[in-house]
């Protein structure tokens, strides 16, 4: 194969399912094998069929399925000790799966192979050649996962290395070396991939799986791909049992944007951050703004020079352009920012002013006053956008919050809830509703959406995903401004705004009348007021 030709094996719906929080239904599942498919991963590792009945049901299901780019992988690992691989039980059901790609792990330290095991190095090996030759025996296309490849050669070099080449001898195709424990360097790496070249036959694939445990797994695999591997194992953002696996989009970025490798078959790089978030949705995570390449705050500058720099010259600030990857530039409004990029962050929205005009110096003193009251935009560009678009008279109120009383209960009772009237005026209207919830914003919160449903009935759509409180100054002890910022959504778009007070109640109301007006202007409801 060109070394400039690279596959890549996405393991998030079977490593990645091994994260704290994460459980896939078999219909998430298949939602996510239609993505990467679509993206043009090579390889869906999707699950072990012998270790649950929701991974069998979802094979099942697949059965027949055709996909465009990828090939279902079915996972499993070596037979029993003791056990013929063709009465192995795990392996007839990984042959159920009818995948034309199966990747079966088995041991190369050979601590594993008597303390876990607990059986002889001789049987481990046994173990690997008939399971191999058996899958081959029956059609099977096999990448063979030699776990713990790298401790076991620094332990004993000479049974790790004969553990691959036993796995190649009987028909691998692919010998991935695992970083199971992810404790390596990249010289580490770099060094025992070219070793592993020297002993293996010609015409092996090598790939690399690594585990992010000292935060390397993306630099130990780009280490091992510029010493000779082209099989990439990893998970789409880089979920996986404890600190997680190899971040499969920021290899993708690195490997194809920044190092010009191939990656078959073509990436839809461009779609790079739509697939991340999608991810994260199917995954009901929130992905990580500071991920490179696709968070949020990969192209985010908050810093006067560094705002005025990139917007003059991209590259002066950005190492790719944002469009690359399906993603976009933002600006952070704080006090380190300037005129000139509070400009660009308003043209964003679709509000073009000029440098020193009357409006601009409305908006920038606005923003001054409420900033002084414990208000912050950073984070919150829902916030900030509705705040321009009142100075600038573009924006007409929805609703108006006429009075609101919020009940809490005794605070000895377990798990008691709170209670919350509340009046809104819509036009020449008024709506009086209560409703109760687990603390006194939850409370408010659905009362609040309760009595607007009946004006405006989209926001039944919208759900707060996320909830943050902040002192500003605590040398004020209880009378302190608190700062909340909440997060929002309609199941497709998410927006974070932000009140201050010195009452938490009313900081939270200022919020969350902001997340409200900001969903009913952004999909141009129309306003009865």
């Amino acid at each position: 194969m060109d070394t400039k030709k690279l596959e890549i094996l996405d393991s998030t719906l079977r490593d990645g399912a091994q994260s704290h929080s994460i459980s896939f239904s078999v219909d998430d599942k298949i939602k996510m094998v239609r993505m990467l498919d679509e993206f043009g991963v090579q390889y869906i590792e999707a699950g072990n069929p012998a270790s649950n009945p929701k991974d069998e049901a979802f094979f099942t299901r697949m059965l027949g399925t055709e996909l465009k780019n990828a090939k279902l992988t079915a996972f499993g690992s070596t037979c029993r000790k003791g056990v013929e691989a063709s009465k192995d039980d795990g392996l007839n059901r990984l042959l159920s799966a009818q995948t034309e790609c199966v990747c079966i792990f088995g041991k190369a330290w050979d601590l594993h192979v008597t303390k876990i095991l607990e059986t002889t190095l001789e049987e481990n090996l046994r173990m690997i050649y008939d399971t191999v030759a058996f899958l081959r025996e029956n059609g099977r296309r096999v990448f063979f996962d030699a776990e713990h490849f790298f401790d076991g050669m620094k332990n004993n070099r000479d049974y790790a290395l004969r553990a691959i080449c036993t796995a190649a001898k009987a028909g691998a195709e692919v010998i991935v070396l695992c970083d199971t424990n992810g404790g390596s360097f990249p010289n580490e790496i770099a060094e025992y991939v070219e070793t592993v070249k020297e002993a293996l036959p010609q015409g092996i694939r090598l790939g690399i799986h690594c585990h992010d445990d000292c935060g390397l797994a993306v630099a130990n695999t780009l280490a091992a791909v510029e010493a000779g591997a082209v099989h990439i194992q990893g998970t789409f953002i880089g979920m996986g049992e404890r600190c997680g696996n190899t971040n499969l989009t920021t290899v993708i970025g690195n490997l194809q944007l920044k190092r010009g490798y191939e990656l078959v078959p073509e990436m839809s790089v461009g779609k790079m951050t739509e697939a991340a978030y999608y991810t994260a949705e199917v995954c009901n995570m929130k992905l990580a703004s500071s991920m490179p390449y696709v968070g949020s705050r990969a192209f985010s500058h908050k810093g006067g020079m560094h705002a005025d720099g990139v917007i003059k010259l991209r590259e002066s600030f950005e190492h790719i352009s944002p469009d690359s990857v399906g993603n976009r530039r933002s600006f952070v409004l704080s006090e380190l920012t300037g005129r000139t990029a509070m400009l660009e962050k308003l043209k964003g929205f679709g509000i073009i002013l000029e440098k020193g005009s009357e409006e601009t110096l409305r908006v920038i003193n606005k923003v001054k006053e409420i900033e002084s009251e414990g208000y912050v935009f950073e984070g919150a560009d829902a916030s900030f956008e509705l705040m321009a678009l009142r100075e600038l008279g573009k924006l007409k109120a929805y609703f108006k919050v006429v009075d609101y009383k919020v009940i809490t209960s005794q605070a000895d009772e377990e798990n008691a809830p709170a209670s919350a009237m509340i009046k809104v005026r819509v036009g020449d209207r008024r709506e009086i509703t209560a409703d109760e919830g687990k603390g006194p914003v939850n409370a408010i919160d659905k009362a609040l959406r309760k009595a607007l449903e009946v004006f405006y009935p989209v926001i039944g759509d919208m759900s707060l995903v996320d909830f943050k409180v902040r002192v500003v100054d605590n040398s004020t002890s209880t009378s302190a401004v608190t700062r909340v910022l909440i997060e929002s959504t309609d199941g497709h778009d998410m927006w974070t705004t932000v009140g201050a007070s010195e009452d938490i109640i009313f900081a939270s109301m200022a919020a969350l009348t902001d997340s409200i007006e900001y969903m009913l202007y952004k999909k141009k409801v129309y306003n009865y007021m």
